[in-house]
């Protein structure tokens, strides 16, 4: 059995509860949080997803995240997740939601933000490499790098918010 996820509508109520490999093979809807990071100077956090990761291996991100487990909030699986991936263990602001209709299957993002205060130390096995860049060298790198499109999606959407 892998990860319990909650099933959902397009209005994001729940339906039920299903295995997370089985709800992703069925294109069943489902939850997803992530989390982009700043540091106190502003500069966004970029990472390289591993070799090995199920989807998108080796793309670099600028979103931090995973699956929102059974009885988990959005809130409280973003924090997992960057203490999971990043040891970083820092309060999430919620920015966004929305219903994202990826590349490899359509799911409820969860969209924060996380002030890192300090170097996070990555798990290499997840984050083989990061960095921080500034915005005008992130619009750079994104022409350079292979960079995950739904990260991307996300990103531009909380930058939209984050301007206002």
């Amino acid at each position: 059995m892998d990860q319990l996820v909650e099933l959902v509508d397009d209005q994001d109520d729940v339906l039920g509860v299903a295995d997370r490999a089985e709800a992703v093979r069925r294109g069943r809807l489902h939850r997803v949080a992530t989390s982009v990071c700043r540091d106190e100077e502003g500069r966004i956090l970029v990472h390289r997803r591993s070799d090995r990761a199920a989807r998108f291996p080796g793309y670099y991100d600028v979103t931090v995240g995973g699956v929102v487990l059974a009885g988990e909030s959005y809130e409280q699986a973003a924090a997992r997740g960057l203490a999971e991936r990043l040891g970083a263990r820092v309060p999430v602001r919620p920015v966004l939601r929305f219903l994202c209709r990826g590349v490899s299957g359509s799911y409820w993002l969860g969209v924060h933000e996380a002030v890192l205060t300090g170097e996070p130390s990555p798990d290499p096995e997840r984050v083989p490499w990061h960095g921080w860049m500034s915005e005008d060298e992130l619009r750079l790198a994104v022409w350079r790098w292979p960079f995950t499109p739904d990260g991307q999606d996300a990103f531009a959407r909380y930058l939209a918010l984050a301007r206002r």
